[in-house]
């Protein structure tokens, strides 16, 4: 193989590799862990060949790893910084260095692990956070247990926070140790290294394979301690129940400081975890690895009620611990921070954990809060390993603080885009299946928000969430709005997925165009079901929410033109609008206390893409006006003062400049959509 097969073929080696190891949770978490390849390439500017490095780019995930994600480094300008290197009081300054060895122009941009990569004498490299790897690493005798594990093949490397300095000291390590795979890094994780990938792979394995081997054989049965009387696992039913009665508190809670979005868990792993004897002690210690604790903060906030205690009880103490946490969060800041710290970023919790119920997690994106989680069950598994054979030590507050103010986090945080504008905010909307409901969710997602679409048409719910994306943006649930009970099922669905509701969007609708005389009692009573007392149950049901999580919020109701225009033939419809109408209006008035917005858009000759009209109104209609059906979006726009025809991209847009914060100090508003119908005009 020539040099320029070579440099083509070693960063897609790279790339399979990683994909390999990040795929399986066993060998590292989600955007943890780094891996690296070393080969020649050519220089365009010389035509010389020279040694590069491929390694991981900061901030990505080995699971899903493209080349787009690596960063390629000269090699030997890399070695040289080992000459300038200033020492560990200007380590930081070693990173901004990295870029003037880059080669070449795009790529990621160098994480602080890449001196590690590229100082170790070894053509490939993998770090990983294995959960049995930061056992042994968390555990107080993990040099000996190291060597009790691997013997010579595995050597125990002390607590160093990463950077110029630890890659010197593997490098040195590796050199004195030519019989090694690896290293164990105290407090951290593994390293590994081979002359190919496939060896490489195959010593990071081995490392985790192996210590998870001398854990089962050689750890205690119920590490944790026996299980506490009343506080095991609620049955599934009932504890979702309290799940979602707790979640929009708890997510108020965490949301003092910064907005959050929410995710739940109760994994066996951690509702076994939370009923066991040891866990307030274990938990308080906090996580270790950095990449665990940048994400769950330097500890939880623990519930020490059983899960049987009123909720009323409950409440009062979760309040209670939230200042506690706060309080003490604070002192830990106070304590370690240096003069030129980075300000205090928060003093909430980002893991709350409900013994008998599961764990709270929270972010300012859902795919943030469901990482922490996924991180704290990480945790959990190293704290059960490091207890199963030795006792749990973490690295302390001190070095926690080090790496969670990081000058070089703070750059990192710096760096990320700036929020869309409805960013942390959930979002419910009726009858978003089609037509009107359906853009309003496309919407609200596109600029940020998380949405429920929810829908009498589940598997239309469904289809639009996922054309919306991942269950992180967007769910999709069957809800009846004339149902009380499928109404609070699909409140409490938001709070379940994702932690409370901001913005409900009381779209449902549906329409019969007849006149008085063949309008039946049933018309009118499907009618005002859907529309009049559907919207009432929805608003009902979300201001329990919203007055619980304290965060203020917004109900919009699509209303119509049809709310303050009389035209013929359609009493029940335009009755059971006018009657949304004055929701908006005695809502506005009775809920703005708790910074809860009220507004309506009211809609007209929405033809394309309605689900109403496509269901028989627009050939009811068409024929109150005596034009065909298909003319009839048309035959509205005419008769407009803009003569435009409306469509439900239009009625999304209202929506957005209702809720996304321009309009801040407005409440009771009714926003015509309707291209100027002056008979319509509000007065």
């Amino acid at each position: 193989m020539n040099n320029r097969e070579s440099a083509t073929s070693t960063p897609v080696q790279l790339v399979d590799r990683s994909r390999r190891l990040g795929a399986d949770p066993r060998n590292t978490n989600y955007g943890g862990g780094n891996t690296s390849a070393k080969g020649p390439g050519n220089d365009p500017v010389t035509g010389q060949d020279v040694p590069l490095l491929w390694v991981k780019g900061s901030g990505g995930d080995l699971g899903t790893l493209s080349e787009a994600g690596l960063a390629v480094l000269r090699l030997d300008r890399l070695h040289a910084l080992a000459q300038t290197y200033p020492g560990v009081e200007h380590e930081d300054e070693m990173v901004a260095a990295f870029d003037y060895c880059l080669h070449g122009r795009g790529g990621a941009a160098p994480s602080i692990d890449t001196a590690m990569h590229g100082l170790v004498d070894a053509p490939h490299v993998d770090h990983l956070h294995p959960d049995s790897g930061i056992a042994l690493a968390t555990a107080a005798d993990g040099p000996e247990l190291t060597r009790q594990c691997f013997g010579d093949r595995v050597v125990w490397v002390r607590w160093r926070r990463p950077g110029f300095q630890l890659g010197l000291d593997i490098a040195a390590i590796r050199r004195a140790n030519p019989q090694a795979i690896g290293v164990i890094l105290g407090g951290h994780g593994i390293t590994a290294w081979g002359d190919s990938s496939e060896q490489c792979e195959a010593n990071s394995l081995e490392i985790i394979r192996v210590a998870e081997k001398f854990i089962a054989e050689h750890g205690r049965p119920e590490p944790f301690g026996p299980v506490v009387e009343g506080f095991a696992p609620l049955p599934a039913a009932q504890r979702h129940q309290r799940a979602a009665e707790l979640a929009p508190l708890l997510r108020g809670l965490a949301s003092t400081d910064n907005p959050q979005v929410g995710h739940y868990t109760d994994s066996d792993t951690v509702l076994d975890f939370l009923a066991r004897e040891r866990h307030p002690q274990l938990a308080a210690l906090g996580t270790s690895c950095p990449d665990h604790f940048l994400r769950t903060k330097v500890r939880p906030m623990v519930l020490d009620l059983p899960p049987t205690a009123p909720l009323d009880e409950t409440v009062v103490r979760l309040r209670e611990l939230h200042a506690a946490y706060r309080a003490d969060y604070t002192r830990y800041y106070a304590e370690h921070a240096e003069p030129d710290s980075p300000a205090m970023r928060g003093a909430d919790p980002a893991v709350v954990l409900v013994p008998g119920v599961g764990m709270f997690t929270f972010g300012a994106t859902k795919q943030t809060a469901r990482v922490a989680g996924e991180y704290y069950v990480n945790a959990i598994n190293v704290m059960r390993g490091a207890e199963a054979v030795s006792r749990y030590a973490p690295i302390d507050e001190q070095e926690k603080f080090r790496i969670e103010y990081w000058a070089l986090e703070e750059a990192k945080l710096a760096r990320l885009p700036k929020p869309r504008p409805l960013a942390t905010r959930i979002a419910v909307v009726t009858g978003g299946g089609s037509g009107i409901g359906r853009a309003i969710a496309h919407r609200l997602a596109a600029e940020g928000a998380c949405v429920v679409v929810a829908d009498r048409d589940a598997d239309a719910a469904l289809r639009v969430a996922a054309e919306i994306g991942g269950t992180d943006v967007a769910i999709g649930v069957g809800a009846d709005v004339t149902d009380a009970a499928a109404v609070t099922e699909m409140v409490r669905s938001a709070c379940l997925a994702f932690g409370g509701v901001d913005l409900v969007v009381n779209n449902a609708g549906l329409s019969i165009s007849k006149p008085l005389l063949d309008t039946t009692e049933a018309d009118w009573d499907l009618q005002h079901d859907v529309m009049a007392k559907g919207s009432f149950l929805v608003s009902k049901e979300a201001a329990r929410v919203l007055t619980t999580q304290g965060m203020g919020g917004d109900i919009v109701y699509i209303s119509s033109k049809n709310s303050v225009f009389a035209g013929p033939n359609n009493i029940a419809y335009s009755a059971a609008k006018a009657d949304q109408a004055h929701q908006v209006r005695l809502l506005a008035a009775e809920l703005g206390a708790h910074g809860i917005r009220v507004n309506g858009v009211n809609p007209d000759g929405v033809v394309r893409g309605s689900g109403i009209f496509a269901g028989g109104w627009g050939a009811q209609r068409a024929a109150v006006y005596g034009v065909p059906e298909s003319e009839l979006g048309a035959f509205y726009a005419k008769r407009t003062l803009l003569g435009r025809e409306v469509l439900p991209e239009h009625v999304a847009n209202a929506v957005f400049v209702l809720t996304a914060g321009d309009l801040s100090h407005t409440t009771g508003l009714h926003i015509p959509v309707d291209a100027g119908v002056a008979a319509a005009f509000l007065r």
